[in-house]
């Protein structure tokens, strides 16, 4: 069989930058060597060298999370590229995001969310306008970024200005969202047209953060993961059709991982992610594990799907 050439995209100028690099590190370690010849691009420095490579690339990896990776900016240059990579396209990846809008998607799709308001600059020495419409405490987070930068929880009317302006140095728009006490899980989804949810991954910070923060996440020994989750076969079922409700409602392909708050017998979605962290022991990876996909064949499955994709797409558009 002959080789994929494969080329793997990580780095960027995002804030995630190095956890890019090293998410990276770990997919070319796993990535098969009778499969693939891997070749490494960086956006930062290497966009004109894939552009030029682009007729002799048969597949992308994107390994970029937050702005100019996630949000759709890379997926167009591929698309302009005839390179087929895996993971949500243009417009599921902006749309994800931008928490703002995946929230109204949502609601529409009936799936269940948090009261929020859109902040704006003003509300920094103005709070009250927040205060009066929302519920303490609350999470105040920036609209476009990832991995909880910028993301502050306010327990009392004095700390909402100075968490406003933390935000506002991440992002223009910043969202304010009343907070859901409870227990914190991630459903991963697979596929293109006919998508399954994956086990339920419960994450349980250490009890000195506040909540699932970026030192939280990449911290060694600062969280631990419970997977399968331990929950109820009402709250399983519940949360893996809310996963795939979310998934269509973004116009998703390949693979997401939404996050949601278990409060007593509801759930509550946060966020959904297009490119979740990929190391062995990320939460994505955890729940493919134990759907019976190993590291290594989940990083295939990855890039079967995307190419598939890419195949469906060229025959729609020369039967058009």
């Amino acid at each position: 069989m002959e080789k994929i050439r494969l080329a793997l995209i990580a780095g960027g100028t995002s804030g995630e930058r190095q956890v890019s690099l090293d998410g990276a590190a770990g997919v070319e370690k796993a990535l098969d060597a009778a499969k693939y010849i891997v070749t490494r691009y960086d956006p930062a420095t290497d966009l004109a060298q894939l552009a030029a490579d682009a007729a002799d690339i048969d597949a992308a990896f994107i390994l970029l999370h937050g702005l100019h990776g996630e949000d759709g900016t890379v997926q167009g240059l591929l698309e302009l590229l005839g390179i087929p990579y895996q993971g949500a396209g243009v417009l599921g990846s902006a749309m994800a995001m931008d928490k703002n809008l995946a929230k109204t998607m949502y609601r529409l799709h009936g799936l269940p969310v948090a009261d929020w308001e859109m902040a704006t600059v003003a509300d920094i020495d103005r709070p009250g306008r927040i205060l009066d419409r929302l519920r303490l405490p609350l999470v105040i987070k920036p609209v476009r970024q990832g991995s909880s930068l910028g993301m502050s929880i306010v327990r009392r009317p004095e700390e909402l200005p100075a968490a406003l302006g933390k935000a506002f140095q991440y992002d223009r728009e910043v969202m304010v969202e009343e907070f859901i006490q409870g227990r914190e899980i991630t459903v991963g989804v697979l596929g293109n047209d006919d998508p399954e949810a994956l086990p339920l991954v419960e994450i349980i910070p250490d009890k000195r953060f506040d909540f699932f923060d970026y030192e939280a996440k990449y911290k060694q020994g600062a969280s631990r993961e419970i997977c399968p989750a331990e929950v109820s076969d009402a709250i399983l079922d519940k949360a893996q059709q809310y996963a795939l409700t979310a998934h269509r409602a973004l116009q998703l392909s390949g693979y997401s991982r939404t996050d949601m708050i278990i409060a007593g017998e509801e759930l509550v979605l946060l966020e959904t992610n297009t490119i979740p962290g990929m190391t062995p022991t990320s939460l994505l990876p955890q729940a493919a594990a134990a759907h019976g996909l190993d590291f290594p064949a989940l990083l295939d499955k990855l890039i079967e799907l995307g190419i598939e994709r890419s195949n469906v797409q060229t025959f729609k558009r020369s039967n058009a």
